[in-house]
């Protein structure tokens, strides 16, 4: 274990102090989280890490610029961390900056709540070929992540993306629309010019499964027929429902409305489609593999699928090639290890019973616990992501209540000591009032050009405006 980097900060372990507690991951997960722990009627100190300079997470990084509604949730995020009772350290990389032993020594509880931002695995050959990418990657470009490169390979006339939620809807609709219709959002200028520039003229959306079984929320599938200039084409031939289909259809007034949208957009007439660009939703078609010539994508080849009775699919044997130009996967999303913690390679997710984090043995790891997608994974919406942090928060309660130290366990409790650790590693973190600097900035630049906000891409641009040593 590290040492205090300031001896005279040694607090003796008392129970007489209020409970510290370090939550990584300053997303909707995180936030949620420490909003409710802050809520119980624990003595509790909270202290909220984010790797990058800005909170808010997916929020900020993976929801689409033209969805200016889902980002509205960020506005109830910055209510909690701007009461003051949750403080936010930012731009501080667990696993760089600071790793477990170093939290324990000034923190009785650990939650980590670090997300999932890495693409699922699509295992068909020819899916590492260049020009076949992963959607969480693109929407990091478009969304203007740091961390990724600002520049990005867009091209040909025909792309085809897989996988039937909201992510492949987001990333077909961010490829099949004008630029110019994305300048009301806080979309980046180096992301405007290279959509600008694009030859795109066709996108080919591929679902595996029939209508009734698509992940598309409705609000989003209806925002396909209003982009300017694309017209949304629908295959008959692709329409099929079997009794699972019929169960879902009737169960579930989303699915109802989603395969009554997709139904009247067969009634379409091709005559009346003169947009310049077209985005097609194809069904019942497997990927089987990307296509390649001389290293590059060239096509894919899918296969025709069929229902099962039970909403399950099987192949064919009937195979369809298209001619395509890139390829983008939207899967899913996977989760990443990180040091000292307990990992399920296979899940994506930390080890974690209900989480409390768990051993490789099934033993709860001791002050160490989990929420929001490394916890269950990358499903279910903000309303899972509350009700998962109430869980993990009970328990934590439960845990320390039961304990005689009342959970009291870190050394240095002082809420001082973990800042002066910091800056002896020369770790330049960000925390509430420098993030909003920032935000100002972000929101004068956009004020500019009539927007909402612009944001600022590169880190240490992002790093020197929040510490107001920026200079233009």
């Amino acid at each position: 274990m590290h040492e205090s980097p300031d001896r005279k900060a040694h607090v003796p372990v008392s129970s007489n102090r209020p409970l510290r507690v370090a939550v990584v991951g300053a997303g909707p997960a995180g936030i949620y989280a420490s909003d409710i722990l802050s809520k119980t009627d624990l003595d509790v100190s909270i202290d909220l890490f984010e790797r990058l300079p800005a909170p808010f997470g997916l929020v900020r990084y993976g929801v689409a610029p033209d969805h200016p509604r889902i980002k509205q949730i960020m506005v109830a995020l910055h209510k909690v961390l701007d009461r003051g009772d949750v403080r936010l350290i930012a731009n501080v990389d667990y696993g760089v900056d600071l790793k477990l032993d170093d939290l324990r020594q000034f923190y009785d509880a650990v939650i980590f709540s670090t997300g999932a931002i890495k693409d699922a695995a699509l295992p068909i050959p020819g899916i590492d070929l260049e020009g076949s990418h992963g959607a969480a990657d693109f929407v990091s470009w478009f969304d203007g992540h740091p961390d990724v490169p600002r520049t990005w390979p867009l091209q040909g006339q025909q792309i085809a993306v897989l996988g039937a939620g909201n992510v492949a809807l987001d990333v077909a609709r961010i490829l099949s629309k004008h630029a110019d219709d994305l300048l009301t959002t806080e979309i980046p200028q180096n992301v405007y010019e290279i959509l600008k520039a694009s030859e795109v003229t066709d996108v080919h959306v591929f679902a595996r499964r029939g209508p009734a079984q698509v992940k598309f929320s409705p609000l989003e599938l209806r925002e396909l027929g209003h982009v300017p200039d694309v017209d949304v084409v629908v295959y008959p031939e692709d329409f099929d429902f079997d009794e699972g289909s019929t169960a879902a259809i009737n169960s579930s007034n989303q699915t109802k409305q989603v395969v009554k949208t997709l139904t009247d957009w067969t009634l379409n007439d091709p005559a009346d489609m003169k947009a310049s660009r077209r985005l097609h939703l194809h069904f019942l078609h497997r990927p089987a593999e990307v296509l390649g010539e001389d290293g590059k994508v060239v096509g894919l080849r899918t296969e025709r699928t069929q229902l099962n009775g039970d909403a399950t699919v099987s192949g064919t044997g009937e195979y369809h090639d298209w001619p395509v130009h890139a390829v983008y996967r939207a899967v899913g999303y996977f989760g990443s290890p990180l040091p000292e913690i307990p990992f399920d390679e296979l899940k994506g997710v930390i080890s974690n019973r209900e989480g409390r984090v768990v051993d490789i043995d099934g033993e709860q790891v001791p002050g160490v616990y989990a929420t929001g997608w490394i916890k269950r994974g990358p499903i279910g919406l903000i309303g899972h992501t509350k009700s998962d942090a109430s869980e993990t928060i009970r328990h934590l309660v439960e845990d320390v209540t039961s304990r005689e130290d009342e959970g009291r366990t870190a050394p240095h409790g002082s809420p001082d000591a973990i800042l002066d650790f910091l800056r002896e590693r020369g770790v330049g973190f960000v925390e509430w009032n420098h993030w909003q600097v920032l935000d100002a900035h972000e929101r004068t630049l956009g004020e500019a050009q009539g927007r909402e906000r612009v944001k600022v891409v590169p880190r240490d641009e992002m790093i020197a405006i929040a510490h107001g040593t920026y200079e233009i």
